[in-house]
C-alpha cells in the first residue's frame, strides 16, 4: 500500500497517472513496443541531433553549438525490456546545451527477445565507437563519462566495471535511480508495497527476462552490477534515488560500498517522489532540483560549463 504521508505534496495530485507499469501483461508490452513509432522527436534549440550507427547499434548524437570538449555516453531506461533512446531527446538535448557536452545515446537491444549480454554488448560497442571518434566530435577522450537512468543506470554501472577491467579510463559515472541488483526482484516480501511507477513484480519480469539464459544464483560478470565484490578503482560516481522507490536500498548500498572502496562518491536522496521523478513527474520542483544537482556535478567532473 502507498503511504500518502510519505509522498511529496506536489506529487499527490498526480498519483492517478503514476501507477506501476506492468510489463508482464501482453497489452502493456504491446503498447511499449509502439513507443518508437508514436514518440515525437524533441529537438532542443542550439543542439544538433543526428542518427548514426555504432556498427550494428543505432545511436543518437547530440552536438551543442558551443561544445566544451566533454562527452557523455547515455543509456536510456525501460526496465531492460522497453524504452528507446528517442524518449530522452529533451533530457540529452538540454544536458548538451547547458554543459556544452557532446552526447551519444545508445539504442540497445531489449529483453526478453535479446537477453544478457545483448544490451551490455551494445552499450560497450557504443562506448568504443564514441571514444574512437572523439577527436572528430571535438571531444577530449579523457573527458567522457557514462550515464544512464533506471535500467540504463544499471547498464552504465556494468559497462563501467567492464571498461575498468579492460583498461579503458572513464571520467565519471552518472547513475540516475539505477537498477543495480537482481536480488531485489527475488525478495517477494516487497511485492505488496505500492512502489510508484516500477514495483517489484515489474522488476522481477525485467530481471527475469534479462537473465533468463543464465544462473539466477550467480549471474555472469557485469549483468547485475551490485553482485561485484571489488569496486575499487572505479571512476567518480554520482547516483540518486527516492526514499520511497523500490531501488532505494540497493542504490544506498552500492554508494556505501563504492565509498568504502575509495571511490569518490556523491549520493543524493530525494524525498517522497516516484521512481525517476525527473522523467515521471518532470514538472515538479523535486525534478527540477535533482536535474540541477546532477548536471552541476557532471559539469564539475568534466570541466564543462553549467547554466543551471
Amino acid at each position: 500500500m502507498i503511504d500518502l504521508e510519505r509522498i511529496d505534496p506536489e506529487i499527490r495530485p498526480k498519483l492517478s497517472r503514476l501507477k506501476a507499469f506492468d510489463p508482464g501483461k501482453p497489452l502493456a508490452r504491446a503498447l511499449f513496443a509502439l513507443v518508437p513509432y508514436v514518440l515525437p522527436t524533441r529537438r532542443v534549440t542550439g543542439v544538433s541531433l543526428s542518427k548514426e550507427r555504432a556498427g550494428s547499434v543505432p545511436v543518437r548524437v547530440y552536438r551543442p553549438e558551443n561544445p566544451s570538449g566533454a562527452g557523455l555516453l547515455w543509456i536510456h531506461g525501460g526496465g531492460l525490456v522497453g524504452g528507446v533512446a528517442k524518449m530522452d531527446d529533451e533530457f540529452c538535448g538540454r544536458t548538451a546545451l547547458e554543459l556544452g557536452t557532446t552526447i551519444v545515446s545508445v539504442d540497445y537491444r531489449l529483453a526478453p527477445k535479446y537477453p544478457f549480454p545483448a544490451a551490455h554488448d551494445d552499450v560497450y560497442a557504443g562506448w568504443i565507437w564514441f571514444s574512437d571518434r572523439a577527436a572528430a566530435f571535438g571531444v577530449d577522450p579523457a573527458r567522457i563519462a557514462v550515464g544512464g537512468q533506471s535500467a540504463g543506470g544499471g547498464l552504465t554501472a556494468g559497462l563501467v566495471q567492464h571498461l575498468h577491467d579492460d583498461g579503458h579510463p572513464v571520467a565519471a559515472q552518472w547513475l540516475w535511480t539505477p537498477m543495480l541488483d537482481d536480488r531485489t526482484a527475488l525478495n517477494t516480501d516487497l511485492d505488496g508495497i505500492g512502489h510508484l511507477v516500477w514495483d517489484n513484480r515489474a522488476n522481477r519480469y525485467g530481471w527475469g527476462s534479462y537473465l533468463r539464459a543464465g544462473d539466477r544464483q550467480s549471474p555472469p560478470p557485469y549483468a547485475s552490477p551490485s553482485r561485484r565484490t571489488d569496486l575499487s578503482g572505479l571512476p567518480p560516481t554520482w547516483l540518486y534515488a527516492s526514499d520511497i522507490e523500490l531501488f532505494h536500498d540497493e542504490v544506498v548500498d552500492y554508494a556505501a560500498r563504492l565509498t568504502e572502496a575509495g571511490v569518490d562518491t556523491t549520493l543524493e536522496i530525494v524525498s517522497g517522489t516516484p521512481h525517476a521523478v525527473e522523467a515521471t513527474a518532470s514538472d515538479t520542483q523535486a525534478a527540477r532540483t535533482i536535474l540541477a544537482k546532477g548536471r552541476a556535478w557532471l559539469a564539475a567532473r568534466l570541466g564543462s560549463r553549467a547554466s543551471a
